[in-house]
């Protein structure tokens, strides 16, 4: 009886985490296309279904265009993290600078990181895919400072490192955010055509794209 008390308040805690961390459910590992993948990415995110980056605070970094399954694969790599127990909430960009400008004008910043500080890992989806202004990259900078080397954080975004000055808006400010994320990070690189050109192409009886076909 002690036994399975103790499975279902496990089980209970898992499902409390999966509504709390706001992941996709249907964009889970059984869904996710793994034979699209380059092998060293498959490597890759299997060697993230441990949770040890968790552990070491470590960042994953994941570039790809738009289409390459970037989201599905965060996602699908973070519901089996929580599924083994651990804690990650999944937000957009664009809805987190504005929960953190909220908060600020709130003049409850420092709370909201510290409730932020709570999650083992926090995916951040689509950095870069909507421009900011000045003062939502500031407090997005001070969120990704103050989780440096104390909470993991999970990043996608279409625009390489050289690019990112478009999201920072300022020389310095940008190579300072690339130094928190990069140090101690594992980079994964999406570098295959876009799902969803592929499935259209298929449904139309035409040929996959080939990765040269992405720009």
């Amino acid at each position: 009886m002690l036994q399975r008390e103790t499975q279902q308040r496990q089980l209970n805690r898992i499902e409390r985490l999966l509504k709390l961390s706001r992941l996709p459910l249907e964009k889970n590992w059984a869904t996710l296309d793994l034979k699209r993948l380059p092998a060293k990415v498959m490597q890759q995110l299997r060697g993230l279904l441990s949770g040890d980056f968790l552990d070491r605070r470590d960042n994953v970094l994941m570039f790809g265009p738009p289409g390459s399954g970037k989201t599905h694969a965060l996602c699908a790599v973070s519901q089996e993290l929580v599924r083994a127990g651990r804690s990650v909430l999944k937000t957009t960009c664009s809805l987190l600078v504005q929960e953190l400008l909220k908060a600020k004008r709130d003049l409850r910043l420092k709370e909201f990181l510290r409730e932020l500080s709570r999650w083992d890992g926090l995916l951040i989806d689509d950095l870069g895919y909507v421009q900011q202004s000045r003062e939502e990259m500031e407090v997005l900078f001070t969120l990704l400072a103050e989780r440096y080397e104390r909470g993991s954080v999970l990043v996608t975004s279409n625009l390489a490192f050289s690019q990112w000055e478009q999201i920072f808006k300022d020389p310095m400010t940008t190579a300072a955010a690339i130094d928190r994320l990069v140090h101690h990070s594992v980079i994964v690189e999406m570098n295959v055509p876009s799902y969803r050109v592929d499935s259209a192409k298929r449904s139309r009886g035409g040929s996959p794209a080939k990765e040269g076909d992405q720009k």
